[in-house]
């Protein structure tokens, strides 16, 4: 699991939607939202960036983090 800063869409509730990732100093758009579920940690959402590589990022609501916890190709 790598740390990893999300920019994301909050609505009715923070962490709503993730919007980007920040990782290793480059910037990835998240181009969509392939599936989304919940542990008892927070709210995991595997997404597909910009380069078309497939990633799942958690949000882990107790300490306010987000991690990339698979890619599923290649990252950036």
């Amino acid at each position: 699991m790598i740390p990893v800063y999300v920019e994301c869409y909050s609505g009715h509730t923070y962490a709503q939607e993730p919007r980007a990732i920040v990782w290793r100093g480059f910037r990835a758009l998240i181009t969509r939202v392939e599936q989304m579920w919940r542990t008892p940690d927070g709210p995991v959402f595997r997404v597909r960036l910009d380069d078309e590589a497939v990633v799942d990022l958690q949000y882990l609501e107790a300490g306010d983090e987000w991690l990339l916890i698979d890619h599923l190709r290649p990252l950036l």
